[in-house]
């Protein structure tokens, strides 16, 4: 049942793409905020230089990272490494920046264009563990379909 929720999404998201390409994101981070009860807060940040900005976002409040260096935090960690970065605690990671008193875990999911990390995926949860392998397959997958549509890097 869950692996048709992450299908079925999948298919949602390559529709936005299709419709909408980069004007979609906003749409992609509602819909990944809205269908997946666990992802309280959404964003999609886009590398300039050495900094990640925040684009498009959706959760109950803003985060005060509108700016990240890359290898700072969780988020610039992954934009180092490209690695996707799963943190069940985050209060047990001293790299988190705490944004949300209310979070617990974290998904950072790079996302790459020939080999280059050009953004991520960063995704809180007020539910400690809240991440899957499903989930990061997932959004891995998603990532690979966000590279094809980022312009102006």
């Amino acid at each position: 049942m869950i692996l048709i929720k992450y299908n079925a999404a999948e298919k949602d998201i390559q529709r936005i793409l299709k419709e909408k390409g980069q004007q979609g994101f906003q749409d992609i981070v509602e819909y990944l905020h809205d269908n997946f009860p666990q992802y309280t807060w959404v964003g999609i940040y886009l590398v300039k230089g050495d900094m990640l900005y925040l684009g498009p976002w959706k959760g109950p409040q803003p985060t005060e990272h509108v700016t990240i260096p890359i290898g700072q935090g969780i988020c610039g960690s992954a934009a180092h490494t490209g690695n996707t970065e799963i943190i069940d605690d985050v209060h047990k990671d001293e790299r988190y920046l705490s944004c949300f008193i209310s979070t617990r875990s974290e998904i950072v999911v790079p996302i790459k264009r020939a080999g280059n990390v050009i953004g991520e995926i960063d995704i809180d949860s007020d539910t400690s563990k809240a991440f899957t392998r499903e989930d990061k397959v997932f959004l891995e997958r998603i990532a690979d379909m966000l590279q094809l549509h980022i312009r102006n890097l």
